[in-house]
């Protein structure tokens, strides 16, 4: 069992900390980035992800072990599951942004973990306890409140939880066998054509693309989101390695929080009084996992 006195524990917090910190600002540079379109945002966030991590893996020379998991079919079909839904998440999330969802973006996230357990229910057949119950009880009224303040219900926050939930599970089924780096270098390689296409979509009607159409530090700005979405990705990895599961599972609510806050002082989003009951249900159901989570860390057996 790791703990705050083993070597690298000091390291794992500053880089997983370091990573969330980049995820919570995303709302800042996508609305910096606001010459360009949500789809043209995606695009350079695609294209310039996918070289940071072949330009990390050639570094690292591990071009044989990318191949020798294309040759892998079992494997390729959960690489293949997991680009389709982070390319949903990243889509809905960046028109989220840039419509001035921050608020409900942010709800998304704190109400994946709650997805991601009733997932693990309906796919792996696992079994909840009651504060895990407890925790899905409240987020369902959470839901429904919301749905009844907002008139609708919150799809950009149930799309961001579904899809980054439905990612988490495939990543799952690789069972370890593929790298954090290796993964992201095949999803965004896979995604390569879909960027491809989108761009000529854009480029072939107006106003274009405007990646070159706002000086230097236009593109600047989509290189660097480009750039941002890997790097956070790695940190993570590397953060995974050192930390006990327990404060991973905490440091994941860092991001919505950031996100929330800037929806409030930054972005000024309107929080009226039945949101704000909505999310207080959604904190109460994420208390009682966090609980439950804490629980079973510290009736974990040591050495396992």
């Amino acid at each position: 069992m790791i703990t705050s006195k083993d070597p690298g524990y000091g390291r794992g917090l500053l880089v997983g900390v370091s990573a969330y910190l980049i995820w919570g600002s995303f709302p800042l540079i996508i609305s910096m980035l606001g010459f360009a379109s949500p789809f043209e945002i995606v695009v350079w966030r695609i294209i310039f992800g996918f070289l940071v991590a072949a330009a990390l893996i050639t570094f690292t020379k591990g071009w044989a072990v990318i191949a020798s998991v294309i040759r892998q079919p079992k494997l390729m079909v959960w690489i293949l599951a997991s680009s389709v839904f982070i390319l949903i998440n990243w889509q809905v999330y960046v028109i989220a942004i840039a419509s001035g969802h921050v608020v409900e973006s942010a709800l998304g996230y704190f109400i994946n973990p709650l997805v991601t357990i009733l997932l693990a229910v309906v796919f792996l057949r696992e079994r909840l306890r009651k504060l895990q119950w407890a925790a899905v009880a409240m987020g369902a009224v959470a839901v429904t409140i919301l749905t009844i303040d907002y008139g609708r219900l919150p799809w950009i926050a149930l799309s961001l939880a579904g899809s980054f939930g439905i990612y988490g599970l495939a990543k799952s089924k690789l069972g370890g066998k593929v790298s954090a780096i290796n993964s992201y270098a095949l999803e965004s390689g896979i995604l390569l054509p879909v960027a491809a296409i989108q761009g000529s979509i854009i480029g072939a009607t107006s106003p274009g693309l405007q990646f070159a159409q706002h000086g230097f530090w236009g593109a600047v700005g989509l290189v660097f989101f480009g750039i941002m979405t890997a790097v956070p990705l790695i940190m993570f990895g590397t953060a995974a390695k050192y930390l006990p599961l327990s404060v991973v599972g905490l440091m994941q609510y860092m991001t919505p929080t950031i996100q929330f806050i800037l929806a409030l002082t930054v972005f000024h989003e309107a929080m009226p009084l039945a949101r704000w009951v909505g999310f207080v249900m959604v904190w109460a159901g994420l208390a009682f996992l966090t609980t439950d989570m804490l629980r079973q860390a510290r009736n974990r057996p040591r050495g396992k």
